[in-house]
């Protein structure tokens, strides 16, 4: 976790398409200004956890950090809403660094396609056929087949997004690891995942493509009819998400494993 001081004289406002996000921009674009998000000091983000998602995908390399304010439904990766003292709240903000997947699946046609992930990389079985997947780690087979509706691979900031709904676990924000959960999987029965380290190279091989498709989802990026699949940190990526002080992301991780 990181701290920093700044008199954040120049924020960028970006608001989700519901009315009360927008209307809140205005209102606080007219109190605070507003820059074109890649002159900012910081960017606002007024919606919910999607438009989060979006703004850190529109400036992975952009190097600003990102302050989410809540005016959406749901709101894990957002502060609290409130139009005061917004400039005192940028400098009084912990920074969480993260850093997002990168994913490179070869489809049946032979073609690459390469994408960014900041929660996860999913694999799905595209019909009702059940999905067969190999699954290795730095080059060594760890499973021969796994039979199942799909597998995925999580970050830290992704683990309680769709790999907590996968009844994968939850990582504390600056663990050096990933998670590997199956989705519904049928062989090998028992078997729930894996805690992988961050530097670990996942590789899926679909087995019996032609009959049992399967396609690749990097966040909302989708490849389908894959037949192999590459995942690995994007560890020259820093991406900055900025939370009050006592409601970081780490805070917030550990919360909502004693939630019932």
């Amino acid at each position: 976790m990181q701290s920093i001081a700044r008199n954040f004289e120049k924020i960028a406002f970006v608001a989700s398409d519901v009315p009360e996000a927008q209307e809140a921009r205005e209102r606080l674009a007219k109190a605070y200004g507003n820059v074109e998000p890649r002159k900012a000091e910081a960017i606002v983000a007024l919606g919910g956890d999607g438009l989060m998602l979006q703004t850190l995908h529109r400036h992975l390399n952009d190097r600003v950090p990102i302050y989410g304010m809540n005016r959406g439904s749901t709101g894990f990766l957002m502060n609290d809403y409130s139009e005061d003292d917004l400039r005192g709240r940028l400098a009084r903000a912990e920074v969480n660094v993260i850093h997002p997947l990168a994913m490179r699946a070869v489809d049946a046609e032979g073609r690459e396609h390469e994408a960014l992930a900041i929660n996860e990389v999913s694999l799905f079985r595209q019909i009702y056929q059940a999905a067969k997947i190999r699954i290795s780690i730095d080059d060594r087979v760890r499973l021969g087949e796994l039979i199942c509706d799909g597998v995925l691979v999580a970050t830290p900031a992704g683990s309680t997004a769709y790999n907590l709904s996968a009844h994968g676990p939850i990582l504390p924000i600056n663990a050096p690891l990933l998670t590997l959960t199956p989705i519904s999987p049928f062989r090998p029965r028992r078997w729930r995942g894996a805690l992988l380290p961050n530097g670990a190279k996942i590789r899926f091989e679909v087995l019996e493509p032609d009959k049992r498709p399967v396609s690749a989802v990097a966040d909302h990026a989708e490849t389908r009819s894959v037949t192999r699949v590459d995942v690995m940190q994007a560890s020259h990526i820093d991406l900055f998400m900025m939370f009050d002080p006592g409601h970081s992301l780490d805070e917030r991780i550990l919360s909502e494993q004693f939630w019932y």
